[in-house]
């Protein structure tokens, strides 16, 4: 058995968060992702991407790319934790600012939100 503190264990969760966030929503990762991916049209003429194969659905699958990712970093940290734990640190504090920002900005946008109500009703 491996032996893990907790707060190692929670910095892989969050870089496991962070890298599977990456791979199926950032735009860095589009071109990659694209390779995986055909553009259909759908009933209403939306051109939408969909997955040719099932890698291209695991690159859009956010619970199938998150399964991969914390086996990745697991063994990375279990294997060659001497490489693993700098790649690690970075995506837990990328993985906890976007966390962070995801409930600040949603905060932000619902007091934005609020204000245009106020300014609607002083009309």
């Amino acid at each position: 058995m491996v032996d893990l503190s907790w707060m190692a264990f929670v910095m892989i969760v969050l870089a496991s968060y962070r890298l599977t966030h990456l791979i199926v929503f950032d735009k860095i990762a589009e071109p990659i992702r694209d390779i995986f991916l055909k553009k259909t049209e759908t009933e209403t003429h939306e051109i939408k991407k969909v997955p040719k194969s099932m890698f291209g659905y695991l690159l859009t699958c956010y619970w199938c790319t998150g399964v991969w990712t914390a086996i990745f970093l697991g063994f990375m940290y279990i294997i060659i934790p001497s490489i693993a734990k700098y790649l690690i640190f970075i995506l837990s504090i990328a993985g906890g600012q976007a966390i962070l920002e995801t409930f600040v900005g949603v905060n932000i946008k619902k007091t934005e939100m609020y204000n245009e109500k106020i300014k609607q009703s002083k009309e």
